[in-house]
């Protein structure tokens, strides 16, 4: 299965049985509230909500949003928040969990906690999937907000959270770009090194569930005629699912420049740890809120 756009993916998890739970830490947003209640709207989540309460309750009401006070939860500060909410994902009364006003350090800090928190053994990295006007399908671009500079172990295993949402989604072998200016190995750019190795783990069955390619450009990538061209023939060229990018400014990089200039959508949540951790920027669109909500809830 391949999901072509965002609307897909709505109608997808619009039709699972059960409503997620998510647990939004510092619910006292208006913009974050906007989009849960959409997703709440059309059943694909419930929400709990923890924070300040009355502060919540005043833009509930401004905005005509009806929840029970039972699903409203009164908390002293941030942080009391943010483990409120690992201890509801513990206790299998949440099934993810949403970043509303709080410090992302803040709430990670309750995540990652090795008492209370909801990390497990694996790499913790970031998942963004983008609808681009320009492209056939979805992509996913990671790591583009977790790990900072991934060595090729790391970069292994960002690879193997990927595919496993991908696999979550539906899709039976996800196409992976290991993404580096160039196309082939040059000892000079450690990045291809790495590219030509998580490949070989590929083919001698390391990594599995996936088809991977690299070192690899991006306009390869992403362009059937660019890698013709070039004489360069792979099942990833043009029809790429997952770019991997070198280090979290490239990825970051490659993310917003689609956004802010390429007119393209994002979702995105951090994979890794128990469930889903929605971890949208304060500058986030109510709309990208919203789609992260979809994603994750179709991701749990």
């Amino acid at each position: 299965m391949v999901i072509n756009n965002f609307n897909q993916l709505i109608k997808k998890v619009s039709n699972f049985e059960k409503t997620r739970k998510v647990a939004v830490v510092v619910a006292e947003d208006e913009h974050t509230l906007e989009a849960v209640f959409k997703a709440n709207d059309e059943r694909i989540v419930e929400p709990i909500l923890i924070g300040n309460k009355e502060r919540i309750k005043e833009i509930l009401d401004r905005k005509n949003y009806c929840l029970d006070d039972e699903f409203i939860i009164d908390v002293e500060n941030d942080r009391a928040a943010a483990y409120k909410a690992v201890e509801l994902v513990n206790s299998n009364k949440a099934d993810f969990i949403m970043k509303g006003k709080i410090q992302t350090a803040d709430l990670l800090k309750a995540v990652v906690d090795k008492e209370k928190g909801i990390r497990t053994d694996r790499l913790m990295s970031h998942f963004a999937i983008l609808e681009i006007p320009t492209y056939h399908k979805l992509l996913v671009i990671t790591d583009g907000g977790m790990v900072m500079y991934p060595n090729l172990e790391e970069k292994k295993q960002i690879i193997q959270n990927a595919v496993d949402v991908m696999l979550s989604l539906g899709y039976k072998s996800p196409k992976i770009g290991v993404l580096t200016a160039v196309e082939k190995v040059n000892p000079k750019m450690p990045e291809t090194v790495d590219a030509a190795e998580l490949k070989k783990m590929n083919e001698n069955g390391q990594i599995k569930n996936c088809i991977i390619e690299g070192p690899i450009s991006y306009d390869l990538s992403m362009n059937k005629e660019s890698a013709e061209t070039k004489g360069f023939h792979s099942p990833v060229v043009g029809d790429v699912d997952i770019l991997l990018t070198s280090n979290i400014t490239a990825g970051n990089t490659l993310a917003k420049s689609l956004i802010y200039s390429g007119n393209s959508k994002m979702a995105g949540f951090i994979v890794g740890s128990k469930v889903p951790v929605v971890l949208t920027s304060r500058g986030s669109s109510t709309e990208e809120k919203y789609l992260s909500l979809v994603l994750s809830a179709a991701a749990v």
